[in-house]
């Protein structure tokens, strides 16, 4: 029998995670439409870049409470079910963060609304995510780079977990995040994807740059 709360759920995550963060922030605070700026993403990165780190700490933490949100709708509403219908409700948001009803079904790269699916389904899990992230990012100065090898070193950490349906997520999110990079990825082939103004890289270039 088709459970129609269950339903509901999954129409109400994919809903959340549709909402179009970096858009609203720079329509309603800069009159401005972030996805005629910069590298045209809607999400974190290209946000901090246009809007400055304000704006971009804004739909950072939107972005993650999106995924940790619709993550948790069962719980909120006290269903009793197996726990990868929580994984199933988080990945409704990363489909909804990418592919957003609210803007012709395009949408962001699902970096952030990730890590809020992680949050929201197991704290252990996601500290390790950010432990492989979070170093990434200092050392390269790439969140592109950062994002692709630290999301291929989290699913092999998801078989220390035992956990089948936490692999399958994974390893969908890394097909996505792959698919959502690619224009990334040609532009760090040819050496021209942008840095962020942080980190051991972008440290080097800029003294290098000045010697």
């Amino acid at each position: 029998m088709i459970n129609l709360n269950l339903i509901l759920i999954f129409i109400l995550a994919y809903l959340i995670g549709s909402f179009p963060t970096g858009v609203i922030v720079g329509k309603i605070f800069f009159a401005e439409d972030i996805r005629n700026y910069g590298s045209g993403n809607i999400g974190t990165t290209n946000s901090f870049r246009v809007f400055g780190p304000f704006a971009g700490s804004v739909v950072l933490i939107v972005d993650v409470l999106k995924g940790t949100l619709a993550t948790n709708l069962p719980r909120i509403f006290h269903l009793n079910v197996p726990k990868y219908v929580l994984l199933i409700s988080g990945g409704l948001a990363i489909l909804g963060h990418t592919f957003s009803i609210f803007l012709k079904f395009k949408g962001g790269k699902a970096v952030a609304t990730s890590a809020g699916l992680f949050l929201g389904y197991n704290l252990k899990f996601f500290g390790i995510c950010a432990l492989i992230f979070l170093p990434l990012v200092f050392i390269t100065s790439y969140v592109s780079l950062s994002s692709l090898i630290a999301v291929v070193l989290i699913f092999i950490a998801t078989f220390f977990f035992h956990d089948v349906f936490l692999e399958i997520i994974v390893g969908c999110i890394m097909i996505i995040l792959f698919i959502r990079h690619r224009s990334n990825i040609k532009r760090l082939l040819h050496h021209q994807e942008n840095i962020i103004p942080f980190g051991l890289w972008y440290w080097y270039k800029k003294r290098h740059h000045k010697l």
